[in-house]
């Protein structure tokens, strides 16, 4: 393993004259996809842990959500057509003899999801499902990793030998800017419990949309308001006026900073937003896996960013998982022990030992490098990249949140 360390001399995010952010809330369509291909592989590994000691193969990292369709108007929200959730990638059906009961996983993971981001939602009128997942062998290999003869084919938990599943170049930073912050906590707030208790008429597709030039911070949300709680395009807009006077005292409360807030920008038209069960997937819409927030919850193209998907890949050996996951952990790490601004890149080859990735560069501002700052991160990344089995194990048993 290469370790770069480097004085970063480029200016910072809060320094430049303009920053744009974005977040997907957890009931938009694309958060959605994200969720369910992880909590899909989450409890598929978990299983087989529980069964054979150790989880098989598997990507769940092509999950597709086609939207339903829904009669929509005050005082009315009803799902017409259910949403259908696609799965596609590879799985191990078996091992050895025993089956994997694949379909209950997966039915049960998007019922988990969906039960959580949705209002109203019924698992037998609202959902089916697609499996496309395969278990075909995979180029240049000589054995199928998808059909394990028995236990000892498994890839295993702890093992220092295993070896990336594909080559992949991951980023991370931190700490997150105030506008970074702003977006990521003004939808978290919007889905958080205590505000859904008090305002049970909104939807959980929340988009957030941040912008700073200079000192100016601006702020769109995008929320709907669930159709069969509002009675009339009057009812509406006052809604509308109590939501954000409730987001203004919040944003107010919590940022030293002036913001101009503004929300549902679509309604200038004079037509409400409206959806069935909080989400634009209730009339169509279409969600996929990785076109969404990045691991650390948002949209930033004013920042390094890996447009990897990590969500349901395999949690053993899939690098363009477990090392977004690392990078982040040694952003903050770092940040945490400095107080600098700090960027982090991982990459390695298929085929590299997972302890032993090819290059990880990190970049940090405003900061003296001397040879005992660089020995004490050298020797910090050496054992954060020791113990990445670790990740594996709080993904199967514990869950991270990446998006």
């Amino acid at each position: 393993m290469n370790i770069f360390i480097k004085r970063n001399e480029n200016e910072t995010v809060e320094n430049f004259e303009f920053e744009l952010v974005e977040r997907k809330g957890v009931g938009h369509p694309d958060t959605i996809c994200d969720a369910i291909a992880e909590t899909a592989s989450k409890n598929y590994s978990k299983f087989c842990v529980e069964n054979f000691g150790n989880p098989a193969h598997h990507w769940f990292d092509k999950v597709m959500l086609i939207g339903g369709e829904a009669n929509v108007d005050f005082k009315n929200g009803n799902i017409e057509k259910p949403y259908t959730i696609i799965f596609a990638g590879k799985v191990s059906y078996s091992v050895g003899e025993v089956k994997i009961p694949l379909e209950k996983i997966l039915f049960e993971s998007c019922v988990e999801v969906l039960e959580n981001v949705l209002t109203g939602f019924d698992r037998h009128s609202h959902l089916v499902i697609e499996n496309k997942l395969v278990d075909y062998q995979g180029a240049g290999r000589k054995d199928s990793r998808y059909k394990p003869s028995d236990i000892s084919k498994l890839p295993k938990l702890d093992n220092e030998h295993l070896v990336s599943n594909d080559t992949n170049l991951l980023s991370a930073y931190a700490p997150l800017s105030t506008l970074e912050n702003i977006v990521l906590k003004t939808e978290q707030y919007i889905n958080g419990k205590a505000f859904k208790t008090r305002n049970p008429d909104t939807g959980w597709d929340v988009k957030v949309f941040g912008t700073r030039t200079g000192d100016e911070y601006n702020l769109l949300v995008n929320m709907p308001f669930l159709a069969k709680d509002i009675s009339s395009i009057e009812e509406y807009f006052f809604r509308k006026k109590e939501i954000l006077a409730e987001l203004q005292d919040f944003l107010d409360k919590n940022y030293a900073v002036k913001i101009d807030l503004m929300m549902n920008a679509t309604d200038r038209n004079g037509r409400a937003y409206l959806t069935a069960l909080g989400s634009v997937a209730d009339t169509g819409d279409v969600g996929v896996v990785g076109r969404g927030n990045r691991y650390n919850g948002l949209i930033t193209p004013m920042r390094p960013m890996s447009i990897e998907a990590p969500a349901g890949k395999n949690s053993v050996d899939h690098t363009g998982k477990l090392y977004g996951i690392l990078a982040n952990d040694l952003a903050h790490g770092i940040f945490e022990k400095y107080k600098v601004p700090v960027e982090v890149h991982i990459y390695t080859a298929k085929e590299t030992r997972l302890n032993n990735p090819d290059k990880v560069i990190m970049k940090l501002n405003n900061i003296n490098l001397n040879s005992e700052v660089i020995n004490d991160i050298e020797e910090y990344v050496q054992e954060k990249v020791r113990n990445v089995g670790d990740i594996s194990r709080k993904l199967i048993f514990e869950g991270i949140t990446m998006w």
